[in-house]
C-alpha cells in the first residue's frame, strides 16, 4: 500500500455544521446515481458534487494513482467546508477508503459496504455475482466484504471495463450495449447467481440491458440507495442534519463542464443547471 499523500486536510479539527453541505466525490458522471439518492433521501440537505472528468475512469489505473486523486478531491470538498464526503466511486472506495476515513476530519462513507449489505439481504441462493472496473474487482473489496458478512457467500466476479465508456458516450440501450454484456455476464448467468451487484456507480444506467440479458430471477443490487440511508443515519447519529430550507446544489468537474451539464441532466433533470471547472 503506498504512502498516505500529505494534505492540509489531516490536520483539521472536527466540526459538523448542520448548515454545511455534504460533500459527494466521483471519477466522472457515474456518483451522479449516489446523489440523485442522498437528494431524494435528504431533501433539505445542501450537496457539493465533484466529477474528475479530466482523469477518468479510474478503474484502469494504479492503486498509487488513484490513492493521489481520492486525497486530491476530498481535499478539494474540505476545503469548501462539507460536513461529511461521501466516496461516490467505487474504486476510490475499494482502494482508498480506510486511509481517508482515517485521515480526513469529518466522516467518510464509500458505496461498497452499503451495496454488500443489500446484496446479503438479497440472495437466496448465497450465490452472488459482482461486476465492477478492473482496480475495483482485483481489489477483491466486494469478496472479502461478502465473505467477511456470511462466509458461505460463493462470489463470482467480473470486470467490464468498457462498461464505463459506453455509459459515458450515453450508450445505454442500444445494439453494441447488448453485445457488451453478453460478452462480458456470459459466465456470470451460466454460474446460477441470483443476485448481481453494479459495482460501478455508472452501471445502473445500463440496468435495462444487463436486466434483459440476465433474466428476472437474478436481482439487480445499486448501492446507491443503500449509500444515502447511510448518510442520513450519520447526519442524525452527529445531529447534523438541516432542519429548514431547501438544498442547493453545487456542482465542479475537472474538464467539459458542458458535456458534464448535458450528461447530468438526465440524471437529476434542472437540478444540474451548470457546473464550473476547476484546475487539478
Amino acid at each position: 500500500m503506498p504512502s498516505t499523500p500529505q494534505s492540509k486536510i489531516q490536520n483539521r479539527k472536527s466540526k459538523m455544521d448542520a448548515e454545511s453541505a455534504i460533500g459527494v466525490f466521483d471519477s466522472g458522471i457515474g456518483g451522479l446515481t449516489v446523489l440523485h439518492e442522498i437528494i431524494e433521501a435528504l431533501p433539505r440537505e445542501n450537496t457539493v458534487y465533484l466529477g474528475d472528468t479530466a482523469r477518468s475512469p479510474y478503474g484502469t489505473k494504479s492503486v498509487e494513482t488513484v490513492m493521489r486523486f481520492s486525497f486530491e478531491n476530498s481535499e478539494f470538498l474540505v476545503e469548501k467546508g462539507v460536513k461529511l464526503v461521501v466516496v461516490a466511486c467505487n474504486t476510490s472506495t475499494a482502494i482508498a477508503l480506510g486511509r481517508l476515513q482515517e485521515k480526513l476530519s469529518v466522516p467518510v462513507i464509500g458505496v461498497i459496504e452499503p451495496g454488500v449489505r443489500r446484496a446479503i439481504k438479497s440472495t437466496k441462493n448465497k450465490k452472488v455475482g459482482v461486476i465492477g472496473t478492473e482496480a475495483t474487482i482485483q481489489s477483491g473489496a466486494y469478496t472479502r466484504a461478502l465473505k467477511a458478512a456470511n462466509p458461505k457467500i460463493e462470489v463470482y466476479s467480473r470486470a467490464c471495463p468498457l462498461f464505463v465508456p459506453l455509459v459515458e458516450e450515453g450508450w445505454t440501450d442500444n445494439a453494441v450495449v447488448e453485445m457488451t454484456v453478453k460478452a462480458y455476464l456470459g459466465s456470470l448467468k451460466q454460474s446460477g447467481i441470483d443476485t448481481l451487484v453494479l459495482g460501478c456507480t455508472h452501471y445502473p444506467l445500463l440496468k435495462k440491458a444487463i436486466r434483459k440479458f440476465m433474466g428476472s430471477a437474478v436481482r439487480l443490487v445499486d448501492s446507491a440507495e443503500e449509500t444515502a440511508l447511510e448518510v442520513a443515519a450519520a447526519l442524525k447519529k452527529r445531529a447534523g442534519g438541516r432542519q429548514r430550507g431547501k438544498g442547493v446544489h453545487s456542482f465542479f468537474v475537472t474538464d467539459a463542464p458542458e458535456r458534464f451539464v448535458k450528461v447530468g441532466q438526465r440524471f437529476l433533470g434542472e437540478k444540474v443547471e451548470s457546473a464550473v471547472r476547476i484546475e487539478r
